[in-house]
């Protein structure tokens, strides 16, 4: 990858390993998807972590206590076309055991969106309700689009990192409309939860694609109980480019060394087929 460009990643919900170690493991994850699914065999890429883990948290996820770490997929990776009844079947079981996924069906609801969020996305919940913190990890994104103004830009965003990330493309745009931004990325998001627009729409005028962003690809596993819905192009509407987001189906693979799937995980949506496809279109 030429050092003109660079993928700009930012995390999600949750505590996380220290920067060191989640940086490597975006960056290995995106390789691994590179070399398995496009067939690159180069190590280099120009990659650079936006991490803010430790303003929600004390101390990071201690390596002997991390039970989903990164490790390489056993499995193959699948497309969605290929592999998805199969994957959805083999997943019904697990996603009606767990509290967050059957919370999912109710995400559409404006009056217990509030419960939900304090309830299972409490770093959500903290990013809305007190404004030194938005401000600060805000600050941490737009500082390391800055750095990189120079280049040609490739944001990729998992869950609450994609709200994150949302808003400072929209501020960026307001405070310079000349920037672009290459390609927006957004993986297991929940852009689409009611109460996540309302808040957006009370910062802005409308709810629409970022003016800064040249292409904007959403990518969502169908059980990914984040991802309450899979289809942003329906609530989004393109900006004054003409830019509307794309939505595209994955099969989020990943499995803990245990065994146990993770259809939010990151490091599963980093390496999907058709996550890789965006990520080499773009390079």
């Amino acid at each position: 990858m030429a050092e003109s460009q660079v993928i700009i990643g930012i995390h999600g919900l949750a505590n996380k390993p220290e920067a060191e170690t989640l940086e490597r493991w975006w960056k290995d994850s995106i390789l691994e998807g590179l070399e398995r699914n496009q067939g690159r065999t180069s190590k280099t890429l120009n990659f650079d972590s936006v991490y803010w883990a430790d303003v929600m948290y004390a101390e990071p996820i201690p390596d002997a206590e991390n039970k989903e770490p990164y490790e390489r997929a056993e499995d193959p990776l699948k497309t969605y076309k290929d592999g998805w009844w199969d994957d959805l079947v083999a997943g019904l079981a697990d996603a009606a055991a767990t509290p967050l996924d059957l919370a999912k069906r109710y995400f559409g609801f404006d009056e217990i969106a509030d419960a939900v969020l304090r309830a299972k996305l409490d770093d959500l919940a903290t990013y809305y309700e007190k404004p030194k913190i938005r401000k600060e990890l805000r600050g941490r994104l737009r500082t390391a689009l800055d750095e990189h103004e120079d280049k040609r830009i490739i944001v990729i965003a998992h869950s609450m990192g994609t709200i994150i990330a949302y808003d400072v493309l929209r501020a960026l745009g307001r405070d310079d409309p000349a920037r672009v931004i290459d390609h927006f990325v957004t993986i297991g998001s929940p852009l689409g939860l009611p109460h996540v627009k309302h808040k957006i729409h009370q910062e802005n005028d409308l709810v629409r694609t970022p003016s800064v962003v040249r292409r904007w690809t959403n990518f969502a596993d169908r059980r990914d109980p984040v991802a309450a819905d899979v289809h942003l192009s329906g609530d989004y509407a393109p900006n004054n480019r003409g830019v509307e987001v794309r939505d595209d189906l994955v099969i989020n693979g990943y499995k803990s060394p245990a065994g146990k799937a993770n259809h939010h995980k990151s490091y599963g949506y980093l390496r999907a087929p058709e996550v890789s496809e965006a990520i080499r279109s773009s390079l």
